[in-house]
């Protein structure tokens, strides 16, 4: 798939409800379980978790993406969320040296 950024994107819902946004990350579309996180950092562990595998990440935290991701703050070798929902995805970060910005793991 290749990368997009800012691209429209749609949370539908099993009732039929509709949430409209941005995209960051891969092209595509991605289902899953919605489910919810009120950590106030660790978002990169999150992301690579195993035990959230398949599932649809919304982040109560507004900014998402805002310290970038280092190597020792990960859980596995690759992202486990189906996709992530948040109000602010950050595009750089404030933190060097950083393994990788958030969108190119997403």
């Amino acid at each position: 798939m290749k990368y997009q950024s800012k691209q429209k994107a749609l949370l539908i819902l099993e009732d039929g409800s509709i949430f409209h946004g941005h995209a960051a990350g891969l092209k595509g579309t991605a289902t899953g379980e919605v489910c919810f996180n009120t950590g106030m950092t660790g978002y990169q562990e999150i992301f690579t978790d195993p035990s959230y595998a398949g599932q649809l990440m919304l982040t109560t935290n507004a900014h998402i993406g805002n310290y970038g991701a280092h190597g020792d703050e990960i859980e596995s070798e690759s992202v486990k969320i189906s996709g992530l929902i948040c109000k602010d995805f950050n595009d750089h970060n404030s933190r060097l040296p950083q393994v990788c910005l958030c969108k190119n793991i997403l």
